[in-house]
C-alpha cells in the first residue's frame, strides 16, 4: 500500500510539470522570439485545426492503438492551449480560467458525486444534467430550451441524434420501437409522393424528414447513425475499389462495362465477403 501511495504521490507533480512546460512552450512560440507562423494565427485561422484534430482522435480510438490515441489527444490539447494563450494575450482569459470553469461545471453538474443527490442509473444522471443546465440559464434570466446550444458546425446526422437524445431525456420519446419504425415508413411514403409531384423544395424537405426518422430509429436501437453510415460508406468504397481492381487485372475499363456486368461483379464480391465472415466466426 505504501509503495502504491508513493507512486501516486510522485505522479501528480510530473503531470503538473508537463502542463507547466506545455504552457511555457506555447507562450514562447507566440512571443517575438518565437515562431512567425504561430504569431500570425488567430482564433478563426486555426478553427479548422480543432475539427481536424478531433476527427483524427476519433480515428485513433477506432484503431485501438493507445500510442496513436495518446498522440492525438495531445494534438487536441494543443488546440486548447493555443486558443487560451491568444485569449490571455488579449486580456480576456487564460488556461487556468478555462480549467477552473470546467472544474466548477463538473462539480455543479454531478451533485450525486460531489453533493447529496441520489441517482439510480445513468439515465437519471443525464436527466439531472439537463435540469441543472436549464437552471443555470434561468439564473442568468435567459430562456432555456432543452434542444438549444448545439454547435452550428456539428455534422447533420450527429446533430439530429443529439437533438433527439435531449428531447428523450425530458420524456419526449416513444416507448417502443414499433412507432419509430412506422415513422420511417411514413416519411418514405411522403418522399415518394413528393417525387411524383416533381416539387424540388418539397422533395428536399421530405428527404430531410426521412433522414431524421432513420436517425431516430438508429438512436432508439442504440446505434449511431453517423457511425452506421460511415461504416456503409467504407464498405461501398472497399467493394467499388475491388471492382476497379478486378477490371484492371482483366485490362478492362469500367466505363466500357454495362451496369449489369458491374452489378454481377458487385454481387460476387458480396458473396465472397459473407463467406469469409462465416469462416472467421468458426
Amino acid at each position: 500500500m505504501a509503495r502504491a501511495m508513493s507512486r501516486g504521490a510522485t505522479s501528480q507533480p510530473r503531470r503538473n510539470d508537463s502542463l507547466t512546460r506545455l504552457l511555457a512552450i506555447m507562450r514562447k512560440l507566440r512571443s517575438p522570439q518565437g515562431c512567425p507562423w504561430d504569431r500570425e494565427q488567430t482564433h478563426a485561422s486555426i478553427k479548422p485545426n480543432l475539427i481536424e484534430e478531433s476527427y483524427e482522435t476519433l480515428d485513433a480510438i477506432d484503431s485501438g492503438d493507445p500510442q496513436q490515441l495518446k498522440e492525438e489527444l495531445g494534438d487536441v490539447l494543443l488546440q486548447v492551449v493555443f486558443h487560451a494563450q491568444m485569449a490571455d494575450e488579449a486580456g480576456q482569459f487564460n488556461f487556468d480560467d478555462v480549467a477552473r470553469i470546467l472544474c466548477e461545471k463538473l462539480e455543479r453538474r454531478h451533485p450525486h458525486v460531489f453533493g447529496t443527490v441520489k441517482v439510480s442509473d445513468s439515465r437519471e444522471v443525464l436527466k439531472n444534467w439537463e435540469t441543472i443546465k436549464r437552471g443555470e440559464k434561468k439564473a442568468q434570466k435567459e430562456f432555456s430550451s432543452v434542444v438549444a446550444g448545439l454547435p452550428r458546425h456539428l455534422p447533420a446526422l450527429l446533430k439530429a441524434e443529439q437533438v433527439q437524445r435531449k428531447a428523450s431525456r425530458v420524456g419526449f420519446d416513444w416507448k417502443t420501437v414499433t412507432p419509430v419504425a412506422a415513422k420511417v415508413e411514413e416519411e418514405l411514403a411522403e418522399v415518394r409522393h413528393a417525387v411524383a409531384r416533381r416539387k424540388p423544395a418539397e422533395i428536399r424537405e421530405e428527404l430531410g424528414d426521412l433522414l431524421f426518422a432513420v436517425v431516430n430509429l438508429g438512436r432508439f436501437l442504440g446505434h449511431s447513425a453517423e457511425e452506421a453510415l460511415d461504416g456503409t460508406v467504407r464498405k461501398f468504397v472497399r467493394r467499388f475499389q475491388e471492382i476497379e481492381r478486378r477490371l484492371h487485372v482483366q485490362g478492362r475499363e469500367m466505363t466500357k462495362c454495362s451496369l449489369a456486368e458491374l452489378d454481377a461483379i458487385w454481387e460476387q464480391i458480396k458473396r465472397e465477403e459473407k463467406k469469409r465472415k462465416k469462416l472467421n466466426r468458426r
